[in-house]
């Protein structure tokens, strides 16, 4: 896999990672900024996370590649 592939799936795991931290951290917030701090970082994450697919696929169409979709969220 060239390097560039390999960072897209880097970076969509990192997503992910982004999402379950947000979700972690939204159960045991004690207060209303903390709220705001794990949904601001869930908007990133979600955001990041469709980037990436869509720069995956487009890798994946240039090389004549069928798009798979990741085995993750």
């Amino acid at each position: 896999m060239k390097a560039c592939d390999e960072n897209i799936e880097k970076t969509i795991l990192l997503a992910d990672q982004m999402l379950a931290l947000a979700d972690e951290g939204d159960e045991a917030r004690e207060d209303v900024s903390c709220g705001v701090m794990y949904g601001i970082l869930r908007d990133a994450g979600y955001r990041l996370k469709q980037l990436a697919e869509k720069e995956r696929a487009a890798h994946m169409a240039k090389a004549g590649l069928s798009v798979l979709k990741s085995g993750t969220g």
